[in-house]
């Protein structure tokens, strides 16, 4: 929500100044020396402005009662006019004349506190014309003595107070943007202070708090650095010295921090403004001293200066945003855990065109929200009201290229008791359905195709088959009739059905996103650089994509519980960028941005599982690049800490997790594809991982794929590798203390891509399918239930098919195990049905569409029909295909 100014607000602050219990905000306008007083309403809403005359070119505002009498006065500092200003409150929300006191040349920032022990405020002011700070020392009845100057370094800036020395007196930390660094003066509880002491910061320190962050009760210093575009962190050590700088990144040209508990943790973050790309950095704390990667919200243009406060009576700290490029202030109010609402514009965006709008409550609050067509745009506006007749800013989803849409109805269109939106588009002559999420938010888009001399015009909707769900009625332009449209959560798929990814998807996993009890998909887009969410409505059918971004060319992707909130959230590895990516789930389908954690050089796989027995999941990667794998250990709130490196063999390629050793700790398998070879790692009590123990898999073996399991039945994990160079598959059987004997080899085709284990013949020994993508077969070996193996059983896959991916299921529910194959090189899917007696028929040739090349294929129930169905990944039309059992 933005609120006008006057002129070029600069600096910002809150207190509750008309004795309501509600806090209001008070912003200094530079270019007409005033302060601007918005009065709240306790809703997180505000009065428009009252303006107050300042000194010339106002810097700085800070609040306190300086005369005792219970309301809350203000003090400026007066940049062009080398002074501070003093309005007395009246406690009604309105202020007396200014009263002006002397200070250095271009005071920039002002502070107030007691530093000489009498129950008196003074003042401290940073002049940054003359390299001092002023501390003006108040006598209790609104007046000051004459100042008292210190030397700082160069152009001070900002100041702040604390008891750094635990001596019960305060001292003084400031900015010096002109030598990068902070000086602290230490105070001797009479109004006087030490000479400063220096400590060096990044680029250009331009804003300045304290706080505990490390739980040591000691106060520690944030800086802003505004031309590094990062904060330094200096740990205090309790007597008025302090460590050397840790810096965090933020966005560009930081200019003003404050620090606060933004997400009800106990542990202190961070707020910081971005001038340059307008918006607010917040890093939440872990109370270690350490920080999460920044979040960002948008504000208005330049934001300059940032003030924290419980602005809507809801426990949570909102933010307080003065833009100086809008003349504005801009109000973020908390929503949930942490996450921020955005700046309401009350606007449908250039060029939209409006051409229609609706109400009703789409969050389940009992309060009024409004959706509009935006013609011009191609797409729908959802603002949510808050009830006070204000809304947050409007949430477009897209209605498709040249769509324009023209009218908008509200129901409940599946039977879900959530209200959803459906659109009629005038330029696609098409109607299209949003469901809705419970919380204001929208999970799927469907479309609807009308006939193409059919152009929709209005749209209404009602249950008129009393089935609970609403249908929907059109009436076209030009046309004497109109057409009802039933419920589309009746409407069932047979066959394939093919959904749109991203390009070159590589990695796929199945879960429940939304918690709906329907199993939802995650696809990584290696060249877009990006996943896609695909919600499963229960019936086999899914919702067209959601895309999140990752970071560069995106090669694998695990879930878990992160956060410790019963959501599944997602990890992705990010191949070019060194990076993962960890996206939290909300819920209902949909995740927050992306925060990514630098690991090592080109990560290409991952797996999750609780390493240190903590009960929170952490992160494992292998990183192809430099020969290591990294280990993110995971503090359950949907952080994570830096990366602990082991070293493996030569190009660590595939990751998987288990216990090898049968002391209940979670080990790490890795194959290394350039020294042929599988490194295993062993958990230990509550580290993370001993050294590594090297499996060899023979010269120029290449392993790749990976399979655990029990293939001698003694109740001890064992690994089955993939030989792509040398055309066989090895097993290491498990010692049971961190050991595995020599491996075991078993001839397979040329070129062993991918493997699966599986009891295939019913006679509870497990066996292993091979496929071999160079000479066109499937490979089955059957266990003996002893670690060893019969002789391959070999399945052609067709000539020039290039089989690429196997997974084993029981399709056809006869209690017996079959396999499902992709072939990249003729576009199909191929069925193996098992008979129970070590033998096959190839049962099903599916064909994909032209030049799909299905890529990798997994299993389960996407319908809830108690049959096993298909999703897979097709590398060559950047698609999913789901594959329904009809029978």
């Amino acid at each position: 929500m933005t609120y006008s100014t006057d002129s070029s607000p600069f600096c910002v602050a809150v207190g509750d100044f008309n004795n309501d219990i509600q806090l209001d905000i008070v912003v200094v306008n530079q270019e007409n020396h005033d302060v601007s007083i918005l009065l709240g309403y306790g809703d997180g809403s505000f009065a428009n402005q009252a303006t107050y005359s300042t000194g010339l070119y106002p810097y700085s505002v800070t609040v306190c009662d300086f005369n005792k009498d219970a309301q809350l006065d203000i003090v400026v500092a007066n940049y062009n006019s080398n002074s501070v200003s003093i309005l007395l409150g009246y406690g009604n929300g309105s202020f007396a004349n200014h009263i002006t006191y002397a200070t250095g040349s271009q005071p920039s920032s002002v502070a107030v506190d007691d530093f000489n022990n009498d129950s008196q405020l003074d003042i401290v002011v940073t002049n940054s014309g003359e390299n001092t700070v002023s501390v003006l020392l108040g006598y209790g009845n609104n007046s000051f003595a004459n100042q008292m100057t210190y030397l700082t370094g160069a152009y001070p800036y900002s100041v702040a107070v604390g008891d750094f020395n635990n001596d019960t007196r305060l001292d003084i930390v400031v900015t010096n943007s002109g030598d990068n660094s902070v000086s602290v003066l230490l105070g001797y509880g009479n109004g006087s202070f030490e000479d400063q002491r220096t400590y060096s910061t990044e680029a250009y320190p331009c804003s300045v708090a304290v706080g505990d962050f490390n739980n040591d009760a000691l106060l520690d210093i944030v800086v802003v650095n505004q031309q590094n575009n990062d904060v330094s962190i200096l740990f205090g050590y309790g007597n008025g010295s302090f460590a050397n700088q840790m810096t965090y990144s933020t966005g560009s040209s930081p200019l003003s921090v404050a620090v606060g508990d933004f997400d009800n943790d106990t542990q202190l973050d961070i707020v910081v403004t971005n001038k340059d790309d307008n918006m607010v950095s917040v890093l939440l704390g872990y109370g270690n001293g350490s920080f999460a990667n920044q979040i960002v919200y948008s504000t208005g243009a330049n934001p300059s200066s940032v003030a924290v406060g419980d602005l809507n009576n809801d426990a949570r700290l909102d933010i307080v945003v003065a833009c100086n490029g809008d003349h504005n202030v801009g109000v973020l109010l908390q929503y949930n855990r942490g996450p921020l609402r955005s700046k309401i514009t009350y606007a449908s965006g250039d060029g939209s065109i409006l051409r229609c709008v609706v109400v009703g409550d789409l969050n389940n609050d009992t309060l009024l929200d409004i959706v509009v067509a935006n013609y011009g745009t191609n797409n729908v506006g959802v603002l949510l009201g808050y009830g006070n007749g204000t809304f947050r800013s409007q949430m477009t989803l897209s209605t498709g290229l040249n769509s324009h849409p023209v009218s908008v109805t509200i129901s409940d269109f599946n039977g879900d008791t959530q209200q959803d939106i459906a659109v009629a588009n005038f330029g696609s002559k098409s109607v299209k359905m949003l469901l809705g999420n419970r919380d204001g938010t929208f999970a799927s888009e469907r479309s609807y195709e009308i006939g193409f001399d059919s152009t929709p015009f209005t749209i209404a909707s009602g249950d008129f088959n009393d089935d609970r769900r609403s249908e929907i009625v059109v009436a076209y332009n030009g046309s004497d009739n109109v057409q009802i449209l039933v419920a589309y959560n009746t409407i069932s798929f047979t066959n394939k059905t093919t959904y749109s990814t991203g390009s070159k998807p590589l990695s796929v996993v199945v879960a429940d996103f939304n918690n709906d009890i329907q199993l939802d998909i995650v696809i990584v887009n290696h060249e877009n650089d990006d996943v896609s969410v695909l919600l499963g409505y229960g019936d086999g059918s899914f919702a067209d994509q959601m895309t999140y971004s990752t970071g560069t060319y995106p090669c694998s992707v695990a879930v878990g519980d992160f956060n410790n909130d019963n959501q599944i959230d997602i990890v992705v590895a990010n191949y070019n960028s060194n990076s993962v990516s960890i996206l939290l789930g909300y819920g209902n389908g949909s995740f927050a941005d992306q925060v990514a954690y630098s690991i090592g050089a080109y990560p290409c796989s991952v797996a999750v599982g609780d390493f240190n027995n903590d009960n929170q999941i952490d992160i494992v990667i292998t990183n192809n690049g430099d020969n290591t794998m990294s280990v993110l250990l995971g503090y359950g709130n949907g952080s994570f800490s830096d990366q602990v490196a082991y070293s493996t063999s030569t190009n660590p390629s595939s990751v998987a997790v288990g216990d090898f050793n049968n002391d209940t700790q979670l080990d790490i398998a890795v194959t290394n594809s350039g020294s042929s070879d599988v490194s295993i790692l062993l958990g230990y009590s509550n580290e993370v991982l001993v050294s590594q123990t090297m499996l060899n898999t023979g010269n120029n073996s290449r392993p790749g794929a990976l399979v655990i399991g029990d293939f001698n039945n003694d109740d001890r994990m064992d690994i089955g590798v993939a030989n792509s160079g040398t055309n066989s598959i090895g097993i290491f059987l498990g010692l049971g203390d961190f050991t595995f004997a020599n491996p075991i080899t078993y001839a397979t085709g040329y070129s062993p891509w991918s493997l699966a284990a599986g009891d295939l013949n019913n006679d509870t020994r497990l066996d292993i399918v091979v496929v071999n993508t160079e000479n066109d077969e499937v490979s089955i070996l059957l266990g003996y239930g002893n670690g060893s193996f019969a002789n391959q059983i070999r399945y052609s896959t067709g000539s020039l098919s290039s089989p690429r991916s196997v997974a084993v299921g029981d399709f056809d529910n006869d209690n017996i195990l079959d396999i499902v194959i992709v072939n990249y090189g003729t576009n199909e899917l191929i069925v193996l049905r098992g008979h129970g007696n070590d033998t096959f028929a190839i049962v099903t040739f599916f064909s994909m569409n032209y030049g799909s090349h299905p890529f990798s294929v997994v299993v389960g129930d996407f319908n809830n029909d108690t049959k096993l169905d298909l999703a897979v990944a097709n590398d060559g039309t950047d698609s999913l295909s789901i594959l329904l059992q009809t029978c």
